[in-house]
């Protein structure tokens, strides 16, 4: 089964990337991390919207929604690591600390595994290191 899996997969990466090369040749080597480095964080204005006044009917703050966000990046594992890295660099900024984040990721352990928790705990720790925040 693993094996067809597998085949299965890598029929569809190597689609994508026929697909990207007709579309833009330039896409062929896109690397996520060279977007991450080019927009480290995304605008205040940006955040109100997409986490403000856009998903916010009343429930909950960008801060907790955020934090549900790094859960779900947790349980998504290694192929989310650009993704969870800029959405801690955002919970930093809306408030959140270094022990809550840290509290999601130890609770995602339960439902994502231990290698996707301490891959997201590394991840995070980076953001912790880079940034310079304060717990």
């Amino acid at each position: 089964m693993k094996d067809e899996f597998s085949k299965m997969f890598k029929a569809m990466m190597d689609q994508s990337q026929q697909m990207a090369k007709a579309f833009n040749p330039a896409l062929e080597t896109f690397s996520v991390k060279g977007f991450e480095a080019l927009i480290p964080t995304l605008s205040k204005d940006f955040m109100e919207m997409a986490f403000g006044r856009t998903f916010n009917r009343e429930g909950l703050d960008a801060k907790t929604r955020l934090l549900v966000t790094i859960a779900a990046l947790t349980v998504l594992g290694a192929q989310a690591d650009s993704q969870l890295r800029l959405t801690i660099r955002h919970a930093l900024q809306a408030g959140a600390t270094q022990r809550e984040i840290a509290e999601v990721i130890y609770q995602m352990s339960l439902f994502g595994g231990l290698p996707a928790m301490t891959r997201a705990l590394e991840i995070a720790q980076g953001v912790f290191t880079e940034g310079g925040e304060k717990e």
